[in-house]
């Protein structure tokens, strides 16, 4: 029988990482997957709860979690509401809540191997990741930027360090959402360490990397640029497929969109390999 347990940690600066792990209670967690969302992103978006439930009827338990500053709130788990926190995250914050989320796993749920996905910027997070820690099994990630840099452009910096603030556009929802100059000045005092190329260098383990190839968010050359940094990542082009594989929020179906299908079909194809 397929459960969802909800938990809740303490995560940079005290704010609260909301979960929930997604299991089948008669099988063996001795694999766990854990789901990192990207920007603007978390863990209720769209169809993430029945790609979720694909992987735990497969045997494979699922872990998703909202990161401490997403701007997501307990009481509207469906939308990005806490400009605050979402003006006021960084890199290094989001880095130490996986971290924190890793340990948790580790220690409560003892699994055998840890399975890292990533999506677009949560994919530069658990590159970053598996690159530096040993208990990562395997890697996969889904539309990866392979730059922290990529999500403001170059000629923002100077108005944003002088004003302390720049705001970018929800798509969805057409609100300006705000971001502290201390995102900036978090990466540029830590660039090498936040260099997403650089770690894919240092991945030794397996790795998937999934990509569509109509993405206009994060170009398919992306994924090519990642995969030629290391040998042991393979590719799977999804044909047709856009940066959310299809899906939307809110998505009402019960049916996972193809694209998205096909990304789990083929990490499922891929977890299952020795």
């Amino acid at each position: 029988m397929i459960k969802n347990e909800q938990f809740t940690l303490t995560g940079s600066s005290g704010k609260p990482i909301a979960g929930d792990y997604t299991h089948d209670d008669q099988q063996p967690n001795s694999a766990i997957i854990i789901f990192v969302h990207g920007f603007k992103g978390f863990k209720d978006w769209g169809a993430h709860q029945l790609v979720a439930r694909y992987f735990a009827e497969k045997g494979y338990p699922y872990l998703k979690f909202n990161l401490s500053h997403s701007g997501v709130v307990p009481e509207k788990p469906n939308d990005v509401t806490d400009m605050e926190a979402f003006a006021s995250n960084t890199i290094s914050m989001e880095l130490a809540d996986l971290n924190t989320v890793v340990n948790f796993v580790e220690q409560t749920y003892h699994p055998q191997k840890i399975y890292l996905i990533g999506h677009s910027r949560g994919g530069g997070l658990v590159i970053i990741k598996a690159a530096q820690d040993p208990r990562i099994s395997k890697l996969i990630t889904w539309a990866a930027i392979a730059d922290f840099s990529s999500l403001w452009k170059p000629e923002q910096e100077e108005e944003w360090l002088e004003t302390g603030k720049i705001y970018v556009e929800n798509a969805r929802t057409k609100e300006k959402m705000p971001l502290n100059s201390s995102l900036l000045r978090d990466f540029k005092a830590n660039e090498e360490s936040f260099n997403i190329l650089h770690a894919a260098e240092r991945i030794s383990v397996p790795w998937l990397i999934i990509h569509g190839d109509e993405d206009v968010n994060v170009k398919f050359s992306v994924a090519q640029e990642l995969a030629q940094k290391q040998i042991k990542a393979e590719i799977h082009k999804i044909e047709g497929a856009n940066h959310v594989f299809s899906a939307s929020h809110p998505y009402q179906s019960t049916e996972l969109p193809l694209h998205l299908n096909e990304v789990c079909d083929k990490t499922l194809e891929f977890l299952k390999r020795n």
